[in-house]
Parts: C-alpha cells; structure tokens; sequence
C-alpha cells in the first residue's frame, strides 16, 4: 500500500493494519520529511486520543492530514505508532 500526496510518497508498506477502512502504516515505513507534529488531537472511545500530523510537499501543506495514536487503549494497541491518512491523501495498491 501507498500514501501519496502531490505526487510524493509519504508513507508506503506491505504490512498495513486495516482499522475501520482506514489503513495504518507502520512507523518504519512513513517517510519522516514530509510531515511535521500538529497540535490537534481527537478522541475515539475504544482507540484513544489521536494525535495529528500536517504534510508538507514543495511548499504546500495538508493540515492534520495524518493521524496516529502513541498511547492507545488496549482495544487498539496493534496500532500504537502507526500512521493512517486522510483528507486527499491517496492509499493506493
């Protein structure tokens, strides 16, 4: 699977974790330099608080874009570290 985002790759991986049609990449397969720590979090009841990434390609951002839980309930630890993708972000295969 692929995340790509104005024509970059920001994350790809064999080994994503399918969670509410959602993919998750692991840690080790996101690429670090397009993406930059938000200050937005949210809640879900059973995986936790969520914390946010804004992507960066060539001087365009794509606020909040990415999403991962570092402390995640239990229900959702096999996901803990692991980025998942939205809001014009293609995952492709």
């Amino acid at each position: 699977m692929k995340a790509v985002w104005k024509g970059k790759v920001i994350a790809k991986s064999d080994n994503t974790k399918v969670v509410e049609g959602n993919h998750y990449f692991p840690p080790s397969s996101v690429n670090d330099e397009y993406l930059a720590e938000s200050y937005t979090t949210s809640k879900c009841p059973w995986k936790g608080t969520a914390h946010y990434y804004n992507i960066n390609v060539e001087g365009n951002t794509n606020e909040d874009a990415a999403w991962y839980y570092p402390d995640p309930k239990d229900a959702a630890s096999d996901i803990k570290d692991y980025v998942a993708f939205w809001n014009g972000v293609e995952i492709t295969d």
